[in-house]
């Protein structure tokens, strides 16, 4: 029984996603896209969400990670609800090739990217109907967002 409380107030701030009116969502979205400018890179939501069985994941890079003619060094994790580690989505239309995990990989050019994640844990394994939170690292910065994977 207690385990479950710690879980359901772990859940509860996840779970109030929807703003009460929409100057509320208006002006989240506004903040959102200062942060996304500030750090020099936007997450964008995953499609479709929920989902089942694969999901992408749209995200821009800005001029701003360029430093000096350096690629950006980017990163995404996958943690379940319990901020356990469960994967790293791959790339699509990277250099390197698709699939390439996003760990640490380069990208030379500003502009839109998209990543993969077929729901499946590090191991291969089908990972269960649930939130798992997004986390995307692009040169020491990171954001994070929801998923749903909903069998």
């Amino acid at each position: 029984m207690r385990r479950s409380l710690c879980v359901l107030f772990a859940l509860l701030p996840l779970l109030l996603v929807a703003p009460l009116n929409g100057e509320a969502a208006s002006q989240e979205r506004v903040d959102d896209d200062q942060a996304a400018a500030q750090a020099g890179f936007k997450l964008e939501q995953n499609y479709p969400n929920p989902f089942n069985p694969a999901t992408r994941i749209p995200f821009e890079l800005f001029d701003e990670v360029f430093v000096e003619g350096q690629p950006a060094r980017v990163s995404m994790r996958i943690y379940n609800i319990l901020l356990q580690f469960v994967a790293s989505p791959t790339a699509l239309n990277h250099p390197l090739g698709d699939r390439a995990p996003v760990v640490e990989l380069e990208y030379t050019r500003p502009g839109r990217h998209e990543a993969f994640w077929d729901s499946r844990d590090r191991n291969g394994a089908q990972v269960p109907s649930g939130v798992y939170i997004l986390e995307m690292t692009v040169n020491g910065r990171s954001q994070n967002l929801k998923m749903f994977v909903s069998r």
